[in-house]
């Protein structure tokens, strides 16, 4: 069986030591970028490899140019991908301790970017692993190399130049997934500029999760989004966060409630403010 959006804790348990299986811990903290290494050197799921969000799952940061993660080359990620062991018949599943939005999804929409759908999210990650008392370990692992063979998806991305084009279409949907007072500008705790894209949706990722760290049921989604994105399709939506990790979530959730593939802006807002002439807005879509 291929896993593609989620995987349960006992799923993986499974298959922890089948040879094609990788599994990949992605915590992270934002403001302790070395937060996820010392974790995962102190215990991680047994057969765990760790990656790390800014210098494997980012590309560098160009003042003025780019958001806070811009996306890697691809060339960068095919050398990652088969020094983790990532083949076309390898099963992924990646996982962090915060529901997947830091930084597991991102690895999940980079992986399937570039054409390899076998990768899926462990559904309460680290966190509940733990507490059923799951297989551990502490130190570093590594694996074999396979050779990764990258096709690359470029419809599941769209630049600031296409949202700018397409703000005000009926047939477009855009959604923000930060939390709802950073989207009105009331809170900004991380960019230097407030506001949201005008015609966004504010549509927080944390939304998708029960309990913190599992995701609600497949219906429970699917219900929601089809709220938000009503007669226009998944494929002519976008998603965006703060800087393109956290919206990778929601291109998750809308995939797992079999809506389809939510395109991402992957440079996000903190891109979208380098360029003073880009518009933006406070508040309410309403007001």
């Amino acid at each position: 069986m291929t896993y593609t959006t989620l995987i349960s804790t006992l799923e993986l348990d499974d298959h922890l030591d089948d040879p094609d299986w990788v599994i990949i811990d992605c915590r992270h903290q934002l403001k302790d970028t070395e937060y996820g290494r010392r974790a995962y050197a102190q215990a991680h799921i047994a057969r765990a490899i760790f990656t790390d969000l800014k210098n494997d799952l980012s590309g560098p940061i160009i003042p003025g140019q780019t958001g806070r993660h811009p996306l890697p080359t691809v060339e960068s990620e095919v050398q990652k991908f088969s020094a983790w062991g990532i083949d076309p018949k390898t099963q992924v599943v990646a996982y962090d301790d915060v529901g997947g939005a830091l930084a597991a999804a991102r690895l999940w929409w980079l992986l399937r970017w570039l054409g390899h759908d076998r990768v899926a999210v462990l559904d309460g990650g680290w966190t509940k692993w733990q507490a059923e008392g799951r297989r551990t370990r502490s130190g570093t692992e590594d694996r074999s190399t396979r050779v990764f063979t990258p096709h690359v998806r470029s419809e599941f991305l769209l630049t600031a130049d296409d949202v700018l084009r397409s703000i005000g279409e009926p047939d477009f949907r855009l959604l923000d997934t930060r939390s709802a007072d950073r989207f009105r500008g009331e809170n900004e705790i991380i960019d230097p500029i407030a506001g949201h894209i005008p015609g966004a949706i504010s549509a927080p990722y944390s939304q998708n999760l029960d309990r913190g760290s599992v995701f609600k049921s497949k219906e429970e989604l699917r219900a929601h989004y089809a709220s938000l994105l009503g007669d226009v399709s998944a494929e002519r939506s976008a998603i965006y966060c703060g800087s393109g990790v956290t919206a990778a979530h929601t291109v998750l959730a809308i995939m797992h409630a079999g809506l389809g593939d939510a395109k991402l802006y992957a440079g996000s807002w903190s891109e979208w403010i380098t360029d003073p002439d880009r518009p933006i807005r406070i508040g309410h879509e309403k007001d």
